[in-house]
């Protein structure tokens, strides 16, 4: 199905284009959102005599979306989780829960606006991109820790899946490698080797 697109649309172009589209794409999306109508020569002219109107239109609402960008470009929101000792979570962050972590940091996001790449299954920092308009996107980080506490600690960049008694092993074993490798053994070693090329 041919369609007009009446604002620029990702993956499919600008506004004014006439471009193919599958006919369910097309029914379910972009005519019943405003985003496009079909192809035909009446529609064409209606769509040139609306040109300027939807022109302006998207240019008001394209410097809005740019003044929300600036404040939120970069920001930061926690998203609390249960989840396994290794870190992996019990299901996965939607958009809808980062949309709402959003809210509740003082920005309002729909759901629609965000778009992750590969479902969040684990805790950390990870950057997830959130498209304010057509032409305006950024890049906000979502935290997803087990507590505020465990946020805050990510973070300061620090890792919080290591144990205390892991990193106290560690230090355990660090200090215990000299005493293994004994300078005595080493010549003991040494001098058996001299011995066998004598013989």
């Amino acid at each position: 199905m041919d369609v007009i697109l009446l604002e620029r649309v990702e993956n499919l172009g600008q506004m004014g284009d006439v471009v193919k589209v599958k006919a369910g794409y097309a029914r379910n999306f972009l005519l019943p959102q405003k985003k496009a109508l079909r192809a035909n020569d009446d529609n064409k002219k209606v769509f040139e005599a609306q040109r300027a109107d939807l022109e302006a239109r998207n240019l008001e609402r394209k410097k809005e979306a740019e003044q929300v960008a600036q404040k939120i470009d970069g920001a930061s929101f926690i998203v609390i989780r249960q989840s396994s000792e290794l870190g992996v979570l019990y299901g996965s962050v939607s958009s809808r829960d980062i949309a709402e972590a959003a809210s509740e940091g003082g920005f309002s996001i729909e759901r629609a606006q965000v778009r992750l790449d590969k479902p969040l299954k684990a805790l950390g920092i990870t950057p997830v991109r959130v498209v304010l308009h057509p032409e305006v996107d950024v890049k906000i980080n979502i935290n997803i820790a087990r507590s505020a506490d465990e946020a805050e600690r990510q973070a300061r960049g620090e890792n919080v899946l290591a144990r205390p008694e892991d990193e106290a092993e560690e230090e355990q074993a660090a200090e215990a490698a000299p005493e293994f490798f004994d300078e005595d053994a080493d010549a003991a070693v040494e001098n058996a080797d001299e011995e066998k090329t004598e013989e």
